[in-house]
């Protein structure tokens, strides 16, 4: 979920590169903590970011599993070769889908 955040934050010009962590905690479906750094190389500072963040996205873990389809059986072909940058593969993590509803909450 970092990375898909991550990726849209970059896609949507908000920032050059980006660092955005999230904190879990066992028995609690919202995280503890959610961060998002734009390392000073974008318009936006990293509260600007993090309000449009968690408009944008949730972090319930029910909601990644709903948001990127994980009880569908694709992880055959992720056991080789990793899981990040494969483009071949359509990944929904890879995806820069939240550009424009991202730009709207900037």
């Amino acid at each position: 979920m970092a990375r898909y955040v991550a990726k849209n934050l970059v896609a949507a010009e908000s920032a050059e590169s980006v660092e955005v962590q999230i904190a879990y905690a066992i028995g609690r479906a919202a995280p503890l903590a959610v961060g998002v750094d734009p390392m000073n190389t974008g318009p936006y500072d990293g509260k600007t970011l993090l309000r449009a963040v968690r408009d944008v996205f949730d972090f319930r873990p029910a909601a990644i599993i709903d948001r990127f389809d994980l009880k569908r059986p694709i992880y055959s072909p992720l056991s080789a070769y990793g899981h990040f940058g494969r483009e071949d593969l359509d990944l929904p993590w890879e995806k820069t889908d939240c550009i424009e509803e991202l730009r709207r909450r900037l």
